[in-house]
Order: C-alpha cells, then structure tokens, then sequence
C-alpha cells in the first residue's frame, strides 16, 4: 500500500493569508484508491483539497457541449423540438401583436410599464437561453426604455425560485449530508434566483459566512433543445442568406460551450480562483474564495460578500465610495482580462459586479468565461493604437489579422470606410460614441463589404457592452478610449513581444521619418497607467534597444539625436558669433547659422519627452547618481552605448567629409 499526499490547489496559502488562518490545510480525510496496477494506494487529503477528486470527475460527457450528440438526440424528437418552436412564438407574437395594437391606439410604448412587466414574465417563462438575452439588455440604458430598463434588471437575481425541497435534495446528492449537517445555518428562502440557479446565505460550522448556489432542476433538458433549435435556425441563415458571411454556428457553438461550462459548478469554482490568481492583486479588485469541501457539480459555496449593486449609486454614495471610481477600476481589470492574459468575464452585469462595504470592486459567478488567444490578443491591442492615431490602413490590417477578412481581400475601399467610422473615437464620451455605437456602425459595414465574425468576438463584445452599459448609467460622459488607452500605451512601449513591438516601429516611424509627437502621445498617456514607472520604462527601453529587434529603432534615434545634437551646436555657435560680432564689434568673425526649423523641432521634442520622463512615476533626482552608476555596469548598457558612440562617430565623419568636400 502506497501513502500519497495529494498537492494542494492554487490557491490555500493567499487564501489563509487573509484572515491568518490555515485550519483548511490539516490533512484529515483518508481515501483508499486503486493504482494502475491493481495496487490500492492510500490517499490522504484536505476536505480543501477534495477539489482534485471533483475536477477529475468534472469533464463528464453530460457536462459538456456536444452539437452533434445533441443533434443526434433530437432527430428522432420531431414532435418535441415542434412543441418548443411553438411554445417560443406563440406567446411572442402575442406579445408583439400587442405593442403593435398600442402603438395604433396611441399608447405610448416605451413608458407602458404593463407591457414592460409582459416582457420580463415571457423571458421568465422562456426559459435560461432567453432570460440571458433579457440580462443583457438591462444593460443598456442607451436602448432600453427606462420602465423596460426597470424590469428587465430584475432578470439578473429576481427570479422566480424553485421549490426549497428540491434545493436541500440536490445538497444532499452533490455534499453528501443534508443541509443542517453540511452548514451551521441556512437562510430559510434564497436571497436571490437567477437564470442558472438560486443563492442562500449561510454560515459554516466553522463560522464564515457563505453564499449557496443551487442549480435549477431540468435545467439541461431545456438549454439543450433552444440551443439545438436556434443553431438549425444558424446553420440554415448561413446556407441560405448570401449576406450572412459570418461563422453564424461556430458562434452559437461558442456560446453553448460557455453556457455548458456555466453549469458545473466545479468548472465555476476552477474559474473563480483562476481569476484570483490572474487578476487578484489588481488595486481595489476582490475576489471570493471558493469553499472546495461544499462544492460540486450542482452545488457552490464560496465567500459570502457584503456589497452593493455598482448600479444602486444613491446608496453606494451614502457610503462614502465613488461608483465611479469602481468603474475605473473595472474597466482597467477587464483591460488586463482581455488584452494581457486573455481570460475573461464573459457576463459582468450589475448583480456579479458589487462595490464591497470597504471601497472595492467585488466579482461574482465565473460561470461564463472564456478566452481570447495570444494573436487575437495583440491585434485588440493594434486597433486600438491604430484607432486613436487615425492610421486606418493599419487598421484595414489588423482586422485581417483578426480573421474578420481574408487575406485576400482588397482593402482599398474599405480603409476610408473605417475612416468614417472611426473618425470622431478618440476622446469621444460613452454617450456620444460607445462600444455599442461603433458596432452598429462596423455591422453595415460587415454587410456591405467582405467581413466575417469569428465566433471568439461575439462574447468579447458581450462582456464589453455589458461593462459599459453600467459605465453609462454611472456617468454618461465616461470616455472610453481615454480611459483604455493609457494601460495600452504602457503594454506598447514595455511589452517584448515581437508583434507589439513591430506595431511600435510602425506608429513612430513613416516613410523613414521618427514621428516625435506620437512617441510624446506614447509617454504622455503611459504615465497614468498605475503600473507604470521610470525604472520600468528605462529597463524595458534599455534592454529593446539595445538587442537585435530593436536595430531599426536605435539607428534611427541615433540619427534623430545627432540632429538634436547638431542643432543644439549650431545655435550655441550662432549665439556666441552673433555676441562676438554685435555687442563686441568683431565683425571679421562670421556669423554662424542657427539650426533648421526642422532642427529645431527634433530639438523641441527631446525637450519635451525629457520634461514628460521627469514627472514619470519613479523618477527621483536624488536616485539619479546611483542609478547611473549602477546602469554603467550594466552590460545592455554598454553594449547599447557602444553600438551608438559607434553610430554617432560614423554620422560624424561622414557629416564632416561631405563639408570638406563642399568647401
């Protein structure tokens, strides 16, 4: 018999961190489990660690997404799937006949709160597929009435709840013990239904509070046929519709992946403290712990949080926090999610985003994630720099990159389109022009040119659009790109990556020319990312410059520096002359012209980047000795020094042959 330690999860050690704690590391359950060989191992565990028993056993065949074995269930169902397609229409064309029969009665449509109730209720009777849809929209005071907006919020945690027998049966199954053994208390009515499942608070028999979700019966069975009937509906637009050139099904199929994934609950908890990890040491950023020992596939305990909808701002205000802030603070988490490791909240409406009692932006239910790869990662990056510098053939080619063209296509005509598009983005507020806005505008673009959407797009706009329908109901004049594009200027000029740093050459050089106001734009707007610092900036842009990637850019700051230089020269001579010949009246000595105007810009602009690299995080004048000490002996250092006193010299001699030859 072998004795085995199994290694704990990724999280115990800053979990305990907190509240100084590490009773849930104590090795107390004992398993006796079968090797490969027949040899019954001795397997001692946490009931924290429990969780590695659970993950093997979650990627079971009915917890995942299987089209085809879904397809295959329903062929011969016909009379189910008709049942369901009727049961959809009939009561929304009832439900359309209806603001159709208002409008022709004069009945203002849009501030009738019967028919707004109608519509939550026909979500609610719908089913899980569609009350998403109903959750997405209460995101969006732009388009949603405000008496719709009113009901339709009730959507994300006001649910109808299922019976409280079934709720305690499924603990019992998924915890094995009924509730009063599993927990200390149990609240005696869920504090809040949603489309999945149905929350309690309760109390550990170790005293943390807790919030219980318990996933919703039949749930399956329901989910499965809308999403067999919507992705035949897909597949049959995508045959049918010339205009549609979008992957309609590989769409519908991500969504079922995440909306599968959604329903096992120890998928969920992986997620959550995958999330902590990645983004949990972000400033004002909170994440619960997940309670492993009382998790399982229809089961979820995790870290009781008291807070406030972001959307509830009269009482987040009474409290002394700035809503806004937390949207600041949201908006830079979900930059990172999206743009540095790629793994995001696909669902960030205002009941899984609270502002906690102690001024932090709190996230919920990770049940619906996903991920965006590397490529798509630095394209995202790329369009924005492109937007907010008007380089729309660089654009034109980042959506190629993107898979949203082929290759192939001819970009000629469809470079001054994003022009019209784009043309007013930058600075531009939430209200004026949004996520949303920009969408609509690119979708007639889509159908008028030879544009597709790759399915991984459609939830980043989801997540997107859900985050910045709470930002406008916040603070319509929230800008967007303003607050975006200082943590993308930091990940441009400190980033190593080959892609992000081809994208750097090509914003700060055209036609061989340095463009010093975008590198100024650059530094400007990176010194307000909070990560961002003059020992970062100095190191990064040390050891780029002086490796081979960043030849290019070395050479042509050479080049850019010896004009600095000679036009500095030129007008301390011309100034020295001048003095000699007119306030001491030598007038045999010649008068030296000052530099270009072209000098003296390049001159102006080193000035300039000096000035904005003195107010940037991190720069103490006191520190500067030792730090220049400490950089001479730094190899990077004088490699880069020798390669430009190497550079400079033959700018020189060259500068000098060709005035010798002149004269």
């Amino acid at each position: 018999m072998i004795v085995k330690t199994l290694p704990p999860s990724s999280r115990p050690i800053q979990e305990d961190s907190r509240n100084g704690t590490n009773s849930r590391g104590e090795l107390d359950v004992i398993d006796v489990v079968p090797e490969e060989n027949g040899t019954p191992s001795l397997v001692v565990r946490s009931p924290r660690l429990l969780a590695a028993q659970k993950v093997r056993t979650a990627a079971q065949p009915e917890t995942l997404y299987d089209p085809v074995g879904i397809a295959a269930h329903y062929q011969n169902r016909k009379v189910q799937v008709l049942q369901r397609i009727f049961a959809v229409l009939g009561p929304t064309l009832s439900f359309a006949f209806g603001l159709w029969s208002d409008s022709k009665r004069g009945i203002v449509v849009k501030n009738n709160r019967r028919r707004a109730t109608q519509l939550r209720v026909l979500l609610t009777q719908l089913g899980p597929a569609y009350i998403k849809i109903g959750q997405a929209l209460s995101t969006r005071p732009d388009l949603v009435p405000p008496v719709y907006l009113e009901e339709l919020t009730k959507l994300q945690d006001q649910l109808p709840p299922f019976a409280n027998e079934i709720a305690y049966q499924f603990i019992k199954e998924e915890l094995g013990a009924p509730p009063e053994e599993v927990y200390a208390e149990l609240s005696a009515q869920p504090i809040a239904a949603a489309s999945l499942g149905q929350v309690y608070k309760g109390k550990l028999k170790t005293g943390e509070e807790v919030a219980v979700k318990v996933q919703r019966p039949d749930l399956r069975e329901g989910i499965t046929i809308d999403l067999y009937i919507l992705r035949n509906l897909a597949a049959w637009a995508q045959k049918k519709i010339k205009r549609v050139r979008s992957d309609l099904v590989g769409i519908l199929d991500e969504l079922g992946d995440r909306i599968f994934e959604e329903m096992d609950y120890i998928h969920e908890g992986e997620n959550a403290e995958r999330f902590f990890e990645l983004y949990g040491h972000i400033k004002d950023v909170y994440v619960p712990q997940i309670y492993w020992e009382y998790t399982n596939r229809r089961v979820l305990t995790m870290e009781w949080i008291n807070g406030t909808k972001l959307t509830q701002t009269e009482e987040i205000s009474a409290q002394g926090i700035d809503a806004r802030y937390l949207i600041e603070v949201g908006v830079q988490c979900s930059l990172r999610q999206l743009l540095e490791h790629g793994f995001f909240h696909a669902d960030p409406h205002p009941g899984n985003l609270l502002a906690t009692t102690d001024g932090k932006l709190a996230y919920l239910d990770f049940g619906m994630m996903s991920e965006i790869k590397p490529p798509q990662r630095y394209g995202l990056i790329e369009a924005i720099v492109h937007v907010v510098n008007r380089d729309f053939e660089g654009l034109a080619k980042d959506y190629v990159k993107l898979d949203f063209l082929s290759p192939e296509t001819d970009l000629t005509p469809i470079i001054p389109a994003f022009a019209r598009v784009f043309a007013d983005a930058q600075g531009a507020s939430v209200a004026e022009l949004n996520i949303k806005s920009i969408t609509d505008e690119l979708s007639a673009l889509m159908y008028e040119y030879p544009f597709r959407v790759p399915p991984y797009y459609a939830l980043i706009i989801r997540s997107l659009v859900t985050l910045e329908g709470i930002a406008i109901f916040i603070d319509p004049n929230f800008k967007v790109l303003s607050e975006a594009y200082p943590y993308v200027s930091k990940r441009l000029l400190t980033d190593p990556a080959p892609q992000l740093r081809t994208s750097l050459q090509d914003l700060l050089f055209k036609d061989g020319r340095f463009r010093w106001n975008r590198l100024e734009n650059l530094l400007l707007n990176a010194r307000k990312s909070q990560d961002y610092d003059f020992d970062l900036v100095l190191n990064q842009g040390i050891e780029f410059l002086s490796s081979e990637r960043g030849a290019f850019i070395r050479d042509k700051l050479v080049d850019e520096s010896v004009n600095g230089l000679d036009a500095l020269g030129k007008n301390v001579l011309h100034n020295f002359t001048y003095l000699l010949r007119e306030r001491v009246g030598l007038t045999a000595v010649n008068e030296i012209p000052a530099a270009t105007v072209e000098q003296q810009q390049t001159l102006e602009h080193i000035k300039r980047i000096l000035g904005i690299l003195r107010e940037t995080r991190g720069f103490d004048p006191v520190q500067l000795a030792p730090q220049i000490a400490q950089l001479l002996v730094n190899s990077d250092v004088q490699r880069l020094g020798q390669q430009i006193a190497s550079r400079f010299t033959q700018k020189a001699v060259a500068r000098l042959i060709r005035q010798l030859l002149a004269s």
